[in-house]
């Protein structure tokens, strides 16, 4: 089961906090599952851009090559700006 997480503005998007998932057969990354949850349409959709969203899996970030096994915590917020 996954966990998935959604932070800050990227939460208010969604309109929720996190949900839990069955790792689906063909998704193998990280970049698969971003892309699975994109296909349910706006606003959903801005889980596909890399430039918006970053991800993490188990506390840590991650590329979108990432392999995944079907029992991470996954993180998606936006890029962090520094000050």
């Amino acid at each position: 089961m996954l966990k998935l997480c959604f932070f800050a503005s990227v939460r208010e998007q969604l309109g929720t906090a996190e949900e839990n998932m069955v790792l689906p057969q063909e998704v193998a990354t990280v970049g698969d599952l971003a892309e699975l949850l994109a296909q349910r349409g706006n606003p959903w959709n801005i889980l596909s851009d890399e430039k918006s969203v970053l991800i993490a899996v188990n506390q840590q970030i991650c590329a979108r090559g990432q392999a995944l096994q079907g029992s991470e915590e996954i993180a998606f917020f936006p890029p962090m700006t520094g000050g």
